[in-house]
């Protein structure tokens, strides 16, 4: 293998040097945010960024999302890096210069960040084309729509991972602190599946609920019913969660509605304990609708599969991290998130691995990812621009000498 602790400083002091403005980029995102599906200012001002570095890119369907790539002849092989552009449907309650100025809109999962970085990291790239080994080149992907899982598949639909070989990405994290990133083999997120459950009755008047069927009651009690009966039914070995985020039903305090809506989500760590706590809540739906005489529709919106790194990818990261951050920067993650990340769609066409980027500040209250008071450490952004700068590298070299053995 090449010397590539000489590739790395030279990419560690274009980043260094860069860090002014990988903050400035974070900042102008996080102070004009755009939810997901309507991403295209967002997109249009990293063309721009873009422009002024002179790299090539490609603009997705609907003017949202960038595929950047680095010519490089004879280049067969790809290594892709990831980040996300879309914001939160959420009021910004900080006191800071960059603070949103939309609103009920924010970056309150670090998506601002992410991108900042990805473009820190690739504006280094460029400027060492003999980076990567023989044959091999680089993909930056900025995707929409990761809040509403729909982004990734959207990205390869559109091609853009053709040719490529193994892909990275970072994802914030607020519980760990600037100067760490943590790293885990296998799933690091959960599998997620988004539910309705249509709940309809016959409305009335709310003094005389006998002449009514009344669905608020069979919502609240199938709501008590899963969360009460669902854990007796699961392996407690087993990581579950299973949250209602939605209960919608009546205008007016004296009408008995028509309907309720329930929307929740179902997360686990094993497909099959999803699939068990899917039936299990179908026969508590059916059961409680057969008691309260009222009709009842389950279904399923959405399924997020979790995000498996790759282990042989997981640890060229690994040492590829190791450089930035030393031995005790790097922090084992013990348990997978709940959380759901749509990065999982593209580890189903391809090797990868997802990191987990400190971003909290010692002695200061942890707020959160999908808080109103959510902030990054900006300390962090030159750390996280470096890991994916040299996990790219590290992952092409590392790819190509397992061809060649």
């Amino acid at each position: 293998m090449p010397d590539l602790n000489s590739i790395y400083s030279e990419l560690d002091e274009l980043i260094r040097q860069d860090t002014a403005s990988i903050r400035e980029m974070r900042r102008y995102l996080h102070a004009h945010p755009e939810p997901s599906g309507e991403e295209t200012r967002t997109t249009a001002y990293i063309a721009e960024q873009l422009e002024g570095i002179g790299a090539s890119y490609r603009i997705g369907p609907e003017g949202r999302g960038l595929i950047v790539d680095f010519p490089r002849d004879r280049a067969k092989k790809l290594v892709a890096l990831r980040a996300d552009i879309d914001a939160l449907r959420l009021q910004d309650e900080k006191t800071v210069s960059y603070r949103s100025r939309e609103s009920n809109l924010m970056h309150a999962c670090g998506h601002d960040a992410h991108t900042a970085m990805a473009f820190g990291a690739i504006k280094a790239l460029q400027q060492v084309p003999e980076a990567l080994p023989e044959g091999y080149s680089w993909r930056g992907l900025f995707q929409p729509s990761e809040e509403s899982a729909t982004g990734a598949k959207e990205m390869i639909t559109w091609q853009a991972l053709k040719q490529v070989e193994a892909i990275v990405a970072l994802h914030v994290d607020p519980t760990l602190d600037a100067g760490q990133v943590g790293y885990r083999s296998g799933p690091i997120t959960a599998c997620c599946e988004e539910f309705e459950i249509l709940v309809e009755g016959m409305s009335g008047h709310g003094a005389r609920p006998h002449t009514t069927v009344d669905p608020i009651a069979g919502a609240v009690q199938i709501v008590q019913a899963v969360y009460s009966l669902l854990p007796r039914s699961a392996d407690a070995r087993d990581p579950l969660v299973v949250s209602f985020g939605v209960i919608q039903g009546g205008i007016n305090p004296n009408v008995i509605p028509e309907s309720v809506q329930l929307r929740g989500t179902i997360r686990s760590t094993d497909p099959g304990s999803s699939q068990e706590a899917t039936r299990r809540i179908r026969e508590i739906v059916d059961g409680v609708a057969r008691a309260c005489q009222v009709q009842a529709h389950f279904s399923i919106s959405y399924t997020l599969p979790a995000v498996n790194n790759d282990p042989s990818m997981t640890e060229s990261c690994k040492q590829a991290v190791h450089g930035v951050v030393g031995d005790e920067g790097l922090v084992f993650v013990e348990k997978p998130s709940m959380g759901g990340e749509d990065f999982s769609w593209y580890l189903h066409h391809c090797p990868g691995c997802m990191l987990r980027l400190g971003v909290g500040t010692p002695l200061k209250p942890v707020h959160h990812l999908h808080s109103s008071r959510f902030d990054v450490n900006e300390s962090a952004l030159p750390i996280g621009a470096r890991a994916l700068a040299r996990c790219v590298v590290r992952m092409a070299h590392d790819q190509a000498a397992a061809q060649t053995d």
